[in-house]
């Protein structure tokens, strides 16, 4: 059985990989100097066509911000058939996006005071922001922000969306929020439309332990059974709750949108009838941690470029950096995957680092001083926090640059 580092240093031909398109790519950006970070726009385009495809016409696509950080490819995205909004990851960011969009709602809750007094000011803002609420505490943090008058603000309820067995003993899928039952919902739901200055737009449900677990990852054949298991009752038992959930909070206030799913779930998500759009957005960049479903295999399309430095061996090359390792549990799979040259592994005793990451393999013997090393990341936009530029490659040549949140230096940062 394959180790995990090789499996990682194969795991592009998984993720739809291609020699020809690599050497075009990569014959494309040679004369630039790493480190430096790369969009194939081709990849990129399809993949969004197929994150459409997969909702087969039931669903919208409201595109996850945080997973692409950059404005100019989240506007690229958004004028393609199947997406509609925004699902950004603060307030100041959906403050400046709402300056273009019309349609952003916050992921997550927000306790950031100045945003939410300008928010409750600036009309066009307040129209277009959707903030994202699961306590009745967090109403209360608002009204003590912003205080009484002020412009009706948008929200929307967090439905947790794990799974909860033995009386809730057992929990798998992500923290996220307290509201977890029909009736919780429903009761927040009353809460929010008993107070001035409210205005309940939508339910929220992110399925973490559906979508963003691949269910064909290398390793223990018994543990990809169990997981597959857990995963096909987890999403019986989501979409009945998640139903019975919305159903209750509409006899309390009509909802504007229901979201759920991720890159993973797109599918099975979309099929179910109250969900009118999927919060999607990882699968249009294919990082490393999508190389392993069943259902779908998005194209690598984002990657990062780091130099040879050393060679201090004939088996070994010693590429600058490297240890640009995603966020999670630790683990192997949170390490970058090797993409180019083929045939090159990460050292097991010192993996991916801060400061140098050794590669082995046959084609370690060839790389010389100053070469290219490809890597794609394990996330998706969290390689966006590491550059300012996203050179974009389409054809065989590089047709523009993107900058990346990080790049256009917003105050929001």
């Amino acid at each position: 059985m394959a180790s995990w580092p090789d499996v990682k240093s194969a795991a592009s031909a998984v993720a739809g990989f291609s020699e020809v398109r690599m050497t075009q790519i990569q014959r494309a950006t040679q004369h630039l100097d790493p480190p430096f970070a790369v969009v194939d726009l081709d990849a990129f385009d399809a993949n969004a066509g197929d994150l459409a495809d997969r909702t087969g016409g039931g669903a919208t696509i409201r595109l996850a911000s945080k997973s692409v950080r950059s404005r100019d490819l989240i506007q690229r995205v958004l004028k393609r058939q199947g997406y509609r909004g925004i699902l950004a990851f603060t307030l100041p960011e959906a403050l400046w996006l709402a300056e273009d969009h019309e349609d952003v709602v916050i992921g997550y809750p927000t306790a950031d005071r100045t945003a939410l007094v300008h928010l409750a000011k600036d009309e066009r803002a307040a129209s277009r922001v959707t903030l994202m609420i699961d306590s009745v505490a967090q109403l209360d943090f608002i009204d003590e922000a912003v205080g009484a008058a002020r412009l009706p603000l948008r929200l929307c309820i967090d439905l947790d969306a794990s799974l909860e067995l033995a009386g809730g003993r057992i929990h798998l899928g992500p923290y996220r929020s307290p509201v977890h039952t029909p009736h919780q919902a429903a009761t927040l739901a009353r809460a929010i439309q008993s107070r001035q200055g409210f205005h309940l737009a939508g339910v929220m449900s992110y399925e973490g332990q559906i979508a963003g677990m691949g269910d064909n990852q290398p390793g223990s054949p018994l543990k990809r059974a169990a997981l597959r298991a857990v995963q096909r009752l987890s999403a019986r038992e989501l979409a009945d709750r998640r139903a019975a959930a919305i159903a209750a909070v509409e006899t309390v206030a009509p909802l504007e949108f229901v979201n759920g799913g991720g890159t993973g779930s797109v599918e099975q998500t979309s099929a179910e009838h109250v969900i009118t759009e999927i919060g999607a957005g990882s699968g249009l960049y294919g990082p490393g941690l999508f190389d392993f479903y069943r259902r779908f295999r998005p194209r690598a399309a984002a990657y990062f470029v780091m130099p040879v430095v050393r060679r201090p061996t004939d088996r070994i090359a010693t590429v600058l950096e490297g240890g640009w390792v995603a966020s999670g549990p630790p683990g192997r799979d949170r390490l970058p995957t090797l993409s180019w040259p083929r045939g090159l592994r990460m050292h097991p005793l010192e993996g991916a680092g801060e400061a140098q990451t050794p590669v082995l393999g046959p084609a370690a013997h060839g790389l010389r001083l100053g070469d290219h090393v490809w890597f794609r990341h394990a996330k998706a936009g969290e390689l966006c926090e590491r550059v300012n530029i996203l050179h974009l490659v389409s054809g065989g040549e590089i047709v523009g640059q993107a900058p990346t949140y990080r790049g256009e230096g917003h105050a929001f940062l």
